[in-house]
């Protein structure tokens, strides 16, 4: 396909004379009404929003292009990507031939539309840059005009160029142009056609540059459509020849439109494959337009981040902005306005299309660009907590008529910003002094030491590339060597079982719990870790925990103390950290030294040993027993696994009622990130059953019913009806869970619905709508009449039903073309190879299970019928052939010949039908594809002695470079070969000749 596609480039560059005259044509044409319009010049007044609006309308009005809207920048259903990164992603399936035939995409021909893009983490990540230039963002606009088989290089490039020098009026002696000048490795020529293009339109030949790979082939992301691309670019200072800054990051000469010829697929494997269809794919950084439109150096000296410093200066009360950078911004003021203006509008868009900040992917990206916005405003501008948010409003006047979506969750986007900015807060003020401390103890080196960066990204969650630049900023390198070792020494740490970590951590604790009762040391109170509330405003306050170091356990016993570095385990008199048990995962978090609170000790893990809660920490400064510390939990990771456990009793619950009670607990594991629950069930659930369960789960997580828990005697607890236990040792006292209906109505009878109840030493919520949703992703029998669940919440929840849905509609669309498909052998094949891909993408992807059985079993009903309709057609060509080839080798007992067709099946079945029409007749067909290879089958009469259908394959394909099998009557092979004619006649010189030697 590639070659395919590389031979009509190649007779593209045959029709240059053509494309000369088209462009000249199209473009002068056009240009002459562009003169007529009124056009801007430099210096004058026009908006962003007016820039916008011409655009739309000149692609709409002029060439009749069809508006279409932005799309959430949390991409659909694409696992590819974190963000929507470019203008292009929503038309995917349309690039990749896969858009559903009834949508209304699948009528796009020509589109345009202003589309919201972010550009942090994945393969387009700007984040790092942001605030050190002038023209780098996370969120942007991209302006774009879409062709989808349609127009191609020549009318995009006359487009771009009309409108930029005709409708904006742009200088042309400010522009450049850059091409795709090859890549060998790749075998993928330079793209003369479109120099010759932008020759013809009029640009000067010195002003036409090719670049290679990095700068002028364009991909969405690690996979997906792709093309060479040519790029505009516009020299800010003019009246010169600067053609050596293009391309290298100049902030005078900018790169300000690129146009990507949309002609292959990047493979997973790293190749590419030509697309269907050629298509054009444009994207224009509205900033960076509107920053010459209006005559600025900087896109941040625009009206559309202008109000946004305005609210800044007014809200923080902290200099004005001066717009400058490097060296001469040695306060970082200027930085600081930059990224938080930029930030503040990522976070404003994301969370309106649904992304949080979070723990994983998008999420995390979002934390990470929130966090370093904090950052700035509070260490840099010296802002009061909770005027980040304020900037909001702001935003949502600057965007909100281009994106009304932002303007009907201006509340709950501040309420999220101040609720993460709150909890970062803490954290950075821990931070500053660690890092400020050990700058102080560095006794003059100039690397910061790895260790400690380590330590603060995992236990306080600092971004990595926040932490480089809060040290960069004291003139101290980064040790990425030791960052890079450690983050490998974790990878691995996590890849061990969590259950081989406790083993070793109980046979060393064990052999000294003689000691510890021996010394006196009391047994743990860990009840501190049920100490949490629901604050007024909603969230979850969990309390420091103050404590003494009771005892330190290092090497094969006790100790008084540990230095700097070692290994050990620490038993505090009381904690509340959550050790793990009940199938919930430990906690995780730090403590520090009531003397030196601004070291952190990391709490690897938690165990219970004998009574004794056990801390595992390497520790980063001396320890000693009789210390007083506080602790400090990971309050996101607690929440998300009280959420799970919670879950987790409700899925129990609601299994019983729909199967019976006959359905017992078989085992459960509570993490951060899933629920997993095992139970005895005679076969897997139906899709009736899984759907039933899921909306069981989500009425009461509707119904945001309270959850109650209280501790009973356990002879009291174990009188309850309708308790749920499991077989192990419970304490007594024992606490009793019980979800919906207050124990004390339990207790006395009066309870009117069947309820969760059961005993668990577990950490649970307090309302059972902070679950918010709930989607089993897996369900099957791990061993006979035991089931396994596996079940995700909130937004991973939400995510996986998004997923489901595309696939769906995926689905469907293959139906319908299956159905529609005209009895075409090689179009029937591609269905069927899409059906096979969708299985797997059906089978790998998290979605709701219950729609994943559904989709699995309609896919294969679809290969079915694919495969009954290619059998069908392949016997059919089979027998057309086959009447040919008896006409032209009558009363023949050796046939050799040829057939047309690119499938070996085809030739097998032409073979075995000559074979039924004709027996007695040694016949070997070949059919020679365009690319020299050649597909073999033969087929001798049973018995035949003189040689088998094996043994003719075999050599016949060997003579051409192959391989065959088969056995004495039947066989098929390959091979490849420039003259057809030899290799027939070679296969009938060795037929001949072996029934001459017989």
């Amino acid at each position: 396909m590639l070659q395919a596609s590389m031979a009509a480039t190649v007779f593209h560059f045959g029709l240059w004379s053509n494309v000369r005259v088209k462009a000249k044509r199209l473009f002068f044409a056009s240009g002459v009404r562009e003169l007529r319009a009124c056009r801007w010049r430099e210096g004058s007044t026009l908006t962003s929003s007016a820039a916008r609006r011409m655009f739309i309308e000149f692609f709409k009005e002029r060439h009749g292009h069809r508006v279409v809207p932005s799309a959430p920048v949390r991409p659909r259903g694409d696992p590819s990507l974190l963000f929507v990164n470019a203008g292009m992603n929503q038309f995917k399936p349309i690039f990749l031939g896969t858009v559903d035939p009834r949508s209304e995409m699948a009528r796009y021909r020509r589109v345009v539309n202003s589309q919201k893009c972010v550009r942090a983490g994945g393969k387009h990540n700007d984040l790092d840059d942001v605030g050190r230039d002038v023209y780098h963002h996370t969120f942007f606009e991209m302006l774009g005009n879409w062709s989808f088989g349609d127009y191609f290089k020549e009318e995009a490039c006359a487009m771009a160029w009309q409108l930029l020098t005709g409708s904006y009026g742009i200088p042309r002696d400010r522009l450049y142009v850059s091409y795709f000048g090859g890549d060998r490795t790749l075998g993928l020529e330079a793209d003369e056609e479109t120099r010759e293009i932008w020759l013809n339109i009029g640009v000067q030949p010195n002003r036409i540059l090719p670049f290679g790979m990095k700068d002028n082939f364009w991909e969405m992301g690690e996979t997906g459509p792709c093309g060479p691309c040519t790029e505009i670019h516009y020299d800010h200072v003019g009246g010169r020849d600067v053609a050596h800054l293009v391309n290298s990051d100049s902030s005078d000469v900018v790169e300000i439109w690129n146009l990507v010829f949309m002609q292959y697929s990047r493979e997973a494997d790293g190749s590419l494959r030509a697309l269907h269809q050629h298509s054009v794919d444009t994207g224009m950084g509205l900033e960076r337009l509107v920053a010459v439109l209006q005559g600025k150096r900087s896109n941040y000296d625009t009206d559309l981040f202008t109000p946004l410093f305005s609210a800044i200066q007014q809200h923080f009360r902290c200099p004005e902005y001066r717009g400058q950078t490097g060296v001469a911004d040695k306060s970082k003021v200027d930085m600081a306005y930059r990224v938080i203006a930029d930030h503040i509008r990522a976070l404003t868009v994301c969370i309106a299309d649904g992304v949080y900040p979070g723990m994983s992917g998008a999420q995390l990206v979002l934390r990470h660009i929130l966090r370093r916005a904090v950052r700035f405003s509070t260490e840099v501008l010296k802002s009061t907590p909770g005027s980040l948010s304020k900037l909001v409003p702001t935003v949502v006047h600057i965007l909100g008529d281009t994106y009304p979506e932002v303007l009907k969750e201006t509340d709950r986007i501040m309420d999220i910003i101040n609720d993460n900015e709150a909890q970062f807060l803490s954290s950075l003020k821990q931070g500053r002094r660690v890092i400020d401390r050990t700058l102080q103890n560095m006794n003059g080196s100039t690397v910061f030491p790895g260790s400690v960066a380590w330590s603060l990204h995992c236990h306080l969650g600092f971004p990595l590339d926040l932490l480089r630049l809060m040290v960069e900023e004291k003139g101290v390198a980064m040790d990425t060597e030791a960052l890079d070792r450690l983050a490998l020494e974790n990878k691995k740490v996590r890849a061990q079982t969590q259950a081989s970590e406790h083993d070793s951590c109980v046979d060393l604790d064990v052999k000294v719990l003689p000691e510890l009762q021996g010394l006196g040391i009391t047994y743990t109170n860990d009840l501190p870790k049920y100490q949490y509330s629901l604050g007024q405003d909603g969230r979850y306050v969990f309390l420091p925990c103050h404590a003494t170091i009771q005892a330190l356990i290092c090497g094969q016993g006790l100790v008084p103390e540990v230095e700097k570095g070692q290994r050990c385990g620490v038993i505090f008199d009381k904690t509340c950290f959550y050790t793990e048990q009940g199938g919930q995962d430990h906690d995780q978090g730090y403590f520090t030294q009531e003397i030196l609170p601004d070291v952190l000790f990391p709490v690897e893990q938690v165990h219970l040993v004998g009574g004794y809660v056990v801390h595992q920490v390497t520790a980063t400064e001396r320890l000693k027993r009789g210390d007083q510390v506080q602790l400090f939990l990971d309050e996101g990771q607690r929440l998300a696994c009280m959420v799970k456990h919670t879950a987790t009793h409700i899925l129990n619950h609601c299994l019983r009622q729909l199967l019976g009670d006959g359905v017992e607990q078989r085992g459960s594991h509570v993490s951060a990130d899933h629920l997993r629950f095992d139970f005895s069930v005679k076969r897997s659930l139906s899709i009736q059953q899984l759907q039933e369960i899921e909306k069981m789960i989500r009425d009461i997580i509707e119904g945001n019913e309270p959850v109650y828990i209280e501790e009973l005697p356990l002879k009291v607890a174990k009188g309850i009806p309708g308790l749920r236990t499991v077989d192990e040792v419970y304490p007594d006292p024992a606490r009793v869970v019980s979800v919906g209906v207050p124990i004390a109505d339990l207790l006395k009878g009066h309870n009117n619905k069947p309820a969760s109840v059961e005993l668990c030493c577990g950490t649970h919520l307090l309302m059972t709508g902070e679950i918010q949703d709930f989607v089993v992703v897996s369900e099957r029998q791990i061993a006979k009449g035991v089931s396994r669940i596996v079940a995700v919440t909130g937004a991973q929840a939400k995510e996986a039903r998004e997923a489901g849905r595309v696939l769906e509609c995926e689905v469907d669309s293959l139906r319908v073309r299956l159905t529609a498909a005209s009895p075409s052998l090689p179009g029937i094949h591609r269905l069927s190879k899409e059906a096979g891909l969708l299985i797997d993408a059906v089978e790998n992807t998290a979605i709701p299970q219950w729609q994943r059985r559904e989709l699995s079993n309609q896919l294969k009903s679809l290969q079915r019928s694919s495969n009954t309709m290619i059998r069908k057609l392949e016997i059919a060509e089979a027998a057309k052939k086959v009447q040919s080839l008896l006409k032209k080798h009558t009363n023949r007992s050796l046939v050799v010949d040829t057939v047309d067709t690119d499938s070996i099946s085809v030739v097998m079945k032409t073979v075995n039908q000559y074979s039924d029409q004709a027996p007695g007749v040694m016949v070997m067909l070949l059919s020679h594809q365009e690319s020299g290879k050649v597909l073999c089958a033969c087929q001798v009469p049973k018995g035949f002695s003189a040689f088998s259908a094996n043994d003719w394959a075999l050599a016949v394909c060997a003579h051409l470079g192959g391989n065959a099998g088969g056995s004495d009557t039947v066989a098929k092979g390959t091979g490849s070969a420039v003259d057809i004619a030899e290799a027939i006649q070679w296969a009938r010189n060795f037929a001949e000749g072996r029934m001459q030697q017989r």
